[in-house]
């Protein structure tokens, strides 16, 4: 994620907001995801962030669900695209399947 200097003003997509009531997630946990995440990777669509934070720790590095953050950053300002609570534990991704669906990303939107 670029480092944006100063105060971030956060924008929220309507569909960030939908997904935050249909997960039950309040703003102030998905700014406490953005603000100190777990693992940060590199999101699906170009030029996105995902952030991830588990929802409890059962013990020191266990835990049974995740809390997702994808975000854009702009000039001024990081749009909150999306935020979802994962029923799980998920594996960090290799750069080859990083690699794969970004290919299968841009022949997409090159047929659109």
């Amino acid at each position: 994620m670029p480092i944006v200097k100063g105060p971030v003003q956060l924008e929220w997509t309507v569909h960030a907001q939908v997904k935050m009531r249909q997960y039950r997630l309040s703003p102030a946990r998905v700014r406490r995801v953005l603000h100190s995440p777990r693992r940060t990777e590199e999101g699906v669509a170009p030029r996105t962030v995902a952030v991830m934070q588990p929802s409890s720790l059962k013990s020191k590095d266990a835990w049974t669900q995740e809390i997702w953050v994808m975000v854009q950053d702009g000039p001024k300002e990081r749009r909150v695209i999306s935020a979802w609570r994962y029923p799980g534990v998920t594996k960090p991704r290799a750069a080859a399947v990083l690699a794969a669906m970004r290919r299968e990303y841009d022949e997409y939107s090159k047929k659109s």
